[in-house]
């Protein structure tokens, strides 16, 4: 009989490691990559729908009312959630435009020069960003010169004695008073306009296509994910705003603001030739208007 050559050896050989591979119940597990690259495709799927850009403001507002009016008539118990130094409000909500603008900055100019090369074009996508600033800045300044002109001191939580030597919501604060005035949540604000101007820029999804050997691949699938679940933490924490701080009006109007930021920008403004535009895609500027009138 022939002995076995040298190749001979090795095939029997690895063979004898993929079975005893098999039968031991150890197999290759998937790569880093390839958990990125299913969750991409999960968030893809959930948050890149044109269904999920037509209803999401409709979820928002109902959602705001329905925990609004639970907060009102059958308050919930305390939580971890219902204080306001829970990690997700100290490190993400009160950060929200921070964390929103520095991942949409990559993921737009990555994209947006991926669909066109053209360097113009991608910063004047990116001039979305301050325009987001800009709306972020000024509500936000808005909302506190309201509860300071609304507001009075008091000697405390329960509205007693009016303080009428401090004159400002910070003197107040520094001689142990409590300021009380017409609060608008800037959490509703702001938790609204960033959730939705994600899932608008996510739209660009639809039309960007990579595969690994693509420079952009990894970077845009790490964005893709990041974003996802930034926008699940933004509109948890709405919720959360909903069912345990302030009263109905404040968060009508927050919420309204905040919806109001969105339509301006992306429902009408961004639809003119003189805007920063909307999210590079193939299908045309008449079909995008009619998605809105819809």
């Amino acid at each position: 009989m022939r002995p076995k050559g040298r190749s001979g050896f090795f095939r029997a050989k690895g063979k004898t490691v993929a079975e005893r591979t098999r039968g031991s119940g150890r197999w290759p597990t998937r790569s880093g990559m390839e958990h990125l690259e299913c969750c991409a495709r999960l968030l893809r799927g959930t948050l890149v729908r044109a269904a999920v850009r037509r209803y999401l403001p409709w979820a928002l507002a109902a959602s705001m009312m329905a925990g609004s009016l639970l907060k009102e008539l059958s308050p919930l118990p305390e939580s971890y959630l219902s204080n306001k130094r829970n990690v997700l409000n100290v490190y993400f909500v009160k950060l929200a435009w921070a964390w929103t603008f520095c991942l949409l900055l990559p993921f737009i100019a990555l994209t947006t020069y991926h669909l066109t090369g053209k360097a113009g074009l991608v910063l004047r996508r990116l001039s979305t960003l301050l325009v987001g600033t800009a709306i972020w800045y000024v509500f936000t300044a808005l909302f506190s010169n309201i509860e300071h002109y609304t507001g009075s001191c008091y000697q405390s939580p329960a509205l007693e004695r009016v303080r009428k030597e401090h004159q400002s919501k910070q003197q107040c604060h520094g001689e142990g008073g409590f300021w009380h005035g017409f609060d608008i949540s800037g959490h509703s604000f702001l938790l609204t306009f960033c959730a939705l101007m994600i899932v608008e820029e996510m739209a660009v999804l639809h039309e960007v296509k990579t595969d690994r050997s693509h420079r952009f691949h990894t970077p845009i699938t790490s964005l893709v994910v990041a974003l996802g679940f930034l926008t699940f933490i933004w509109v948890w924490m709405f919720l959360c705003t909903a069912v345990y701080f302030h009263n109905l009006s404040q968060k009508v109007f927050g919420t309204l603001f905040g919806l109001l930021s969105w339509y301006g920008t992306y429902g009408f403004w961004y639809l003119k030739s003189f805007s920063p535009g909307l999210p590079p895609q193939s299908c045309s500027l008449n079909l995008k208007q009619d998605s809105y009138k819809e």
